[in-house]
């Protein structure tokens, strides 16, 4: 005689419809976000790379078709660098037109009151408030085909023709500059220059820098990439962990 045995199925061995359908829309999702299936795994690294590009958006959002780095999302990032003892050092990696002044203001003196050591590299351009941001780290790399676009403080919209608007954008603009010259190598008078001459942009004033022009000028340390601003921040990072050390010897 033949028994029919009935086999329950072991729940363990059956495929999960609910785990499939996230793993699908995992995949999904990094596919169009990053262009990619595999992300790389960035657990164990002691550098945070900071990415700054697009407009730089400040008190007014901009129209949802432009791409923008939002100060309010920076910030607390910047914050949560300082605080978490894991990150040994910072990469910050721009390719910006520029923004709202003191947005960008706000996020170099963040940057540059940082404790860890902190690289920054220009790659395709750092233009406007994006060149304050760019030199506020302890070292700056410029790639050698990217431009950084130096020119005088604008106003967009609706502007009152009274004296004190002048006065207002007058002082605005002597912080971006006492700002990029305490952080750089270059002149007060030599970046005026460059902020107010005449024909090197299309019907503006201003002056765009290229790649070894913005280091002969004493703006940016040094032309370079990626390899390049690793191997300098790794060496701050060293640096710094001896003076730590000296610190606590003594």
């Amino acid at each position: 005689m033949n028994f029919e045995q009935n086999e329950t199925p072991n729940p363990s061995t059956q495929p999960d419809p609910k785990k499939d359908d996230q793993s699908k829309s995992t995949l999904v999702d990094k596919i169009q976000q990053l262009g990619q299936t595999n992300v790389p795994s960035m657990e164990h690294s002691n550098i945070h790379c900071l990415t700054i590009v697009g407009q730089i958006e400040g008190h007014v959002q901009l129209p949802p078709q432009n791409k923008t780095t939002k100060y309010e999302h920076l910030i607390p990032q910047i914050v949560a660098i300082e605080q978490n003892p894991k990150i040994e050092g910072v990469l910050i990696l721009l390719n910006t037109v520029g923004g709202d002044v003191e947005a960008g203001l706000a996020i170099s003196e963040m940057i540059a009151s940082l404790s860890k050591p902190c690289v920054s590299i220009v790659l395709g351009g750092g233009h406007s408030i994006g060149v304050p941001i760019a030199v506020a780290a302890n070292y700056s790399f410029i790639a050698e085909t990217a431009t950084m676009t130096i020119h005088p403080v604008r106003l967009t919209g609706l502007v009152i023709g009274v004296p004190q608007t002048f006065e207002y954008l007058d002082k605005m603009q002597e912080r971006v500059v006492s700002f990029v010259t305490r952080h750089s190598n270059i002149s007060e008078d030599k970046f005026k220059e460059l902020m107010f001459s005449r024909g090197n942009l299309t019907r503006d004033i201003g002056t765009n820098v290229v790649g070894q022009d913005a280091v002969n000028y004493g703006l940016i340390d040094e032309v370079g990439a990626v390899g390049q601003a690793m191997k300098k921040l790794n060496g701050l990072i060293e640096d710094y962990k001896g003076t730590q050390e000296g610190e606590v010897v003594q």
